[in-house]
C-alpha cells in the first residue's frame, strides 16, 4: 500500500512540475488596430527580483527575452523599430512584454505573461488629447518550478506568435525578412 501511495505522490509531483498555462484570445476589432503599422518597437519590462537572482543559471533574462522577441518578429518580416524610428513612426507602436511572477511556495512561481501593443491615440470627444493606449493584447498564466524556469521562454514565444499572426492578418505584405543579426 505504501508503495502505491508513493507512486501516486510521485506521479502527481511530475504533473505539477510541468508548465500549465491558458492563453487569452485576441479579437478581430483589436487586430484591426494593427492595420497599417510599419513595424513595432520592442520593450521588455524588468523582471522581478525573485526571478532575476536565478536568471543567469537558467538563461532567462530581460535582455535574452528582448533578443528572442525581436528575432521572431524579424523572421516573420515585421520591422523592429529603433528608438528614433519609433519616435518618428505614426502612432508610435510599442510591443510590451511583461513577465510577472509571484512565489507561491519555496521554488514554485505563479506567472502571468502579457504581450501588449500600445499606440498613441486621440479621444473622439477631444481629438487634441492624445494618450498611449493598449490596442491589442494577450496573456498567459501558469505555474513553474525553479528547475524549469527556462521554460518561461515557451509561453513568451507562443504569445509572440499570436501577435505575429494578428499583425500579418491585417498587414499581408510585410517587408521581406532579413537574415538575423
Amino acid at each position: 500500500m505504501k508503495r502505491i501511495l508513493l507512486i501516486m505522490v510521485a506521479a502527481c509531483a511530475c504533473l505539477l512540475g510541468s508548465v500549465r498555462s491558458v492563453p487569452a484570445l485576441d479579437f478581430e476589432t483589436s487586430r484591426q488596430t494593427l492595420a497599417g503599422l510599419r513595424g513595432v518597437h520592442v520593450l521588455v519590462e524588468d523582471l522581478q527580483p525573485n526571478i532575476v537572482k536565478f536568471s543567469d543559471k537558467f538563461k532567462f533574462s530581460k535582455d535574452e527575452l528582448r533578443k528572442g522577441v525581436e528575432l521572431k518578429l524579424r523572421r516573420a518580416g515585421i520591422k523592429v523599430l529603433s528608438r528614433n524610428e519609433w519616435l518618428a513612426s505614426p502612432g508610435r507602436p510599442i510591443l510590451c512584454v511583461a513577465v510577472n511572477t509571484h512565489q507561491r511556495e519555496k521554488y514554485w512561481w505563479a506567472y502571468d505573461i502579457r504581450v501588449e501593443l500600445y499606440q498613441m491615440a486621440s479621444l473622439e470627444v477631444n481629438p487634441a488629447t492624445k494618450a498611449m493606449v493598449s490596442t491589442w493584447s494577450t496573456n498567459m498564466t501558469g505555474v513553474v518550478n525553479i528547475g524549469t524556469l527556462n521554460t518561461l521562454n515557451e509561453p513568451v514565444k507562443v504569445l509572440i506568435d499570436l501577435f505575429i499572426n494578428a499583425f500579418l492578418s491585417v498587414n499581408p505584405s510585410p517587408q521581406k525578412p532579413k537574415a538575423a543579426r
